[in-house]
């Protein structure tokens, strides 16, 4: 399989040096030249199957300059009983026709977890597949869960530094003190005064640098990401979307080839690009529902073919998905402009410069007969997480509850009745003040977010991930605070 950029100014690459580099050079985001086929009888035989395997056979339609050895050996690493417990991805049945998909059950309780343990894996064989002689340099910008999923993954594995920079007034405490208390010889945690965006946007100028990576080489360094702009990073998704489709047929929820739904809730896109690749690839999927938050613009876009950032940004509750430019959003772009680079290019570049741009209307009917939109606001959000534990003693956290509330609006709009699997991206200890604000309706006094942990726990008998608890105690170790324009400065700093 080879890799193309969505801007197409580079020449084809092999999935080891997409992976290796992360960002095509020309800005592009990676994707492969063709999408491979899995046949429905291939799906059937994933019934008898652990998701290691599952996994294994998904990989190996995309990163074909591996063995199938060698991806064994990475995913059976990757999702050791250890590190997921006895199920890395557990589809639960809610009602008759929703079940939740469970991504959260990894090191750092969230669904990143699924891509971030497997990531290190692929990418060290990747860097000896290629060559590489230099350390590689992991970038990371993140919203919450991606920087410590990507720590985690990547702490003293050899030939590898690794960067991480977050909003410092934009995570959870939670979030916040899982990525400071990181332990690991290779690892460095940036706060910055912004939002996601900025973030985001200092990682890829950083990325685009040219003076500064050939300054660096001589250094021996080499720069790469852990984002889900690198292609190592979204295939693994691509795996439970199968996976979920196989255990609702196991539990007899719905019938091999019969179609399904899926909501995801999503702010850079990447979650719920992974399940359009599997619909291309051959999973029966019949919509794909795209839920927001407050930061509604991929709302706005799916409804109007405008996508426009100019916008307030909101700080919410599921603050993963404070987000107002969608990387992957490019990716989705180039497959339905019928592979058109250069129409990609001009769109990107406009946002740029201009803030916006609105696609043509041949391709927003494309989108819309694959997507819906819906977008929910705070109030929704903490209605949702106490309804549905009330009327299922179901709980959720913020995320999820912004998919399940999407979804019944969907319904509501559509009368599909169509089976659903809604993605839970998180567990509801990550979120414990939001989530114990839903269930009682009052704002939480303690500032302690510990305590919070022990008072969700004690009303709703959840276990607390052993993980979480022991943050209570964890040295601080990462304590830097920097403005959003000073991450070039403190990469160069850090890496002297």
């Amino acid at each position: 399989m080879l890799f193309v950029s969505t801007r197409g100014k580079t020449d084809l690459v092999s999935s080891s040096h997409a992976i290796t580099r992360g960002l095509a050079g020309d800005g592009g985001l990676f994707v492969p030249k063709r999408i491979p086929q899995i046949r429905l009888g291939d799906i059937k035989a994933m019934e008898k199957k652990p998701y290691t395997e599952r996994a294994v056979d998904i990989l190996l339609q995309f990163l074909t300059d591996f063995s199938e050895d060698e991806l064994r050996e990475c995913v059976e690493s990757a999702y050791a009983p250890e590190k997921f417990g006895g199920e890395p991805a557990p589809l639960v049945k809610v009602n008759v026709n929703t079940s939740v998909l469970e991504l959260w059950h990894g090191p750092t309780s969230a669904f990143k977890d699924m891509a971030l343990q497997l990531l290190p894996h692929v990418l060290t064989k990747a860097i000896a597949k290629t060559g590489e002689k230099h350390k590689v340099v992991i970038l990371v910008a993140t919203s919450g869960d991606t920087g410590k999923a990507a720590l985690e993954g990547f702490a003293d594995v050899e030939g590898t530094e690794i960067i991480v920079f977050y909003p410092s007034q934009g995570v959870s405490d939670i979030q916040k003190r899982q990525m400071i208390t990181q332990m690991g010889k290779n690892v460095k945690v940036f706060g910055i005064e912004g939002n996601f965006d900025d973030a985001q946007r200092g990682v890829k100028e950083i990325f685009g640098n040219e003076a500064l990576a050939e300054e660096l080489e001589e250094k021996g360094y080499a720069f790469s990401s852990a984002n889900s702009i690198n292609w190592g990073r979204l295939v693994p998704q691509i795996v439970y979307y199968f996976s979920a489709y196989v255990d609702a047929v196991k539990a007899k929820s719905i019938k091999m080839g019969d179609p399904i739904n899926f909501v995801v809730p999503t702010g850079n896109f990447g979650n719920i690009l992974a399940g359009y690749y599997a619909k291309l690839m051959g999973l029966p999927v019949e919509r794909l529902l795209c839920a927001s938050n407050s930061n509604n613009v991929l709302t706005d876009f799916i409804n109007s073919g405008v996508y426009d950032k100019r916008r307030e940004f909101y700080k919410t509750v599921s603050p993963s998905m404070d987000i107002l430019v969608s990387s992957n959003l490019e990716r989705l772009l180039y497959a339905v402009t019928n592979e058109n680079a250069e129409k990609v290019a001009a769109l990107m570049e406009k946002l740029n410069n201009e803030g916006s741009y609105k696609i043509e209307e041949e391709h927003l009917k494309i989108i819309q007969s694959e997507f819906f939109g819906a977008w929910v606001d705070e109030v929704e959000t903490k209605e949702a997480i106490a309804r549905v534990y009330s009327d299922y003693n179901y709980l959720m956290d913020t995320h999820t509850a912004v998919a399940w509330r999407a979804l019944e609006k969907y319904r509501l709009l559509t009368s599909d009745d169509t089976f659903t699997i809604v993605l839970s991206t998180a567990s509801p200890y990550k979120f414990c003040d939001s989530v114990l604000e839903a269930l009682e309706d009052k704002k939480q006094s303690a500032s302690d977010p510990f305590a919070l942990l022990h008072k969700l726990n004690e009303k709703t008998n959840a276990p607390i991930p052993e993980r979480m608890l022991a943050l209570e105690t964890a040295p601080i170790l990462h304590s830097d605070v920097i403005a959003a324009n000073a991450m070039e400065e403190a990469v160069v700093e850090y890496l002297k």
